[in-house]
């Protein structure tokens, strides 16, 4: 009987095993690289065509490959094409970060970002993959089913609301967004005056925080907050679990 039930459950141990292996099966780069319609032309358009100022970051093709790979998506979609052919791309002097695949002035890749955020282990299903972010703490995010039903489209996590806010939007209108839209009416209440003096040689993985925060009622008027630079990824982790706390005080 004992042998019965342990033979039982090493098979339900095996089943388990190969029903996780198949839902993180991961396709390989020959499938994710797309060799007839890659999306990359059409995004070089977009860029000789920018009424932003566009630095694209340099790109180390190794790097490119992995971070694809791991990724798991297309260099048909524009995401895969970014994440292929950029370290990254700074819009506005540095102050929107688009995540690539890494490099020295903005060493976090898109596969690198997520893990331990919105994904554990390389593969998995995430609810929301983190695409970009920007000087004062607003991140971008692509909704996988953690915001609502409008798969796909782009969430702006606000450094003022510490809300996810929908722009109803997918990745390659948001990609257009930040190359050809006023970004001074979006960020209207979230750069101070001389905010250009201090972007130009900010480090990509920096951002800055502010006191009182954004978000409170004392924090409103950002010309009267200080600043100082921190990093990014604390900044990320720091909103987040502030975020918790206030949903459940709302909630009690």
């Amino acid at each position: 009987m004992k042998s019965a039930i342990k033979t039982l459950a090493i098979l339900g141990l095996s089943l388990l095993s190969l029903t996780t292996s198949a839902q993180n099966k991961m396709q390989s780069l020959d499938e994710l690289i797309n060799k007839t319609d890659p999306a990359w032309p059409l995004v070089q358009k977009w860029i000789d065509s920018a009424k932003n100022k566009i630095e694209i970051l340099e790109i180390d093709s190794v790097k490119g490959k992995e971070v694809l790979y791991n990724t798991q998506v297309s260099t048909y979609s524009t995401l895969g094409a970014v994440i292929y052919n950029t370290g990254g791309i700074m819009v506005d002097n540095g102050w929107l970060r688009i995540l690539g695949s890494g490099s020295t002035r903005l060493t976090r890749s898109v596969s690198d970002w997520n893990k331990g955020k919105t994904i554990n282990e390389y593969g998995d299903k995430p609810a929301y993959l983190l695409v970009a972010d920007d000087a004062v703490g607003g991140f971008f995010a692509i909704n996988y089913g953690a915001f609502g039903e409008d798969l796909k489209n782009i969430y702006y996590l606000a450094p003022n609301s510490l809300n996810w806010e929908p722009l109803n939007i997918g990745y390659g209108e948001f990609i257009l967004f930040c190359f050809d839209s006023d970004l001074s009416t979006f960020y209207k209440g979230l750069r101070w005056s001389t905010w250009n003096q201090f972007i130009a040689n900010l480090d990509g993985n920096k951002s800055y925080s502010f006191h009182p925060y954004l978000w409170s009622e004392e924090g409103t008027d950002i010309e009267k907050c200080t600043r100082k630079l921190v990093n990014t990824e604390d900044l990320f982790n720091f909103n987040i679990a502030r975020q918790k706390e206030m949903k459940d005080a709302t909630i009690k």
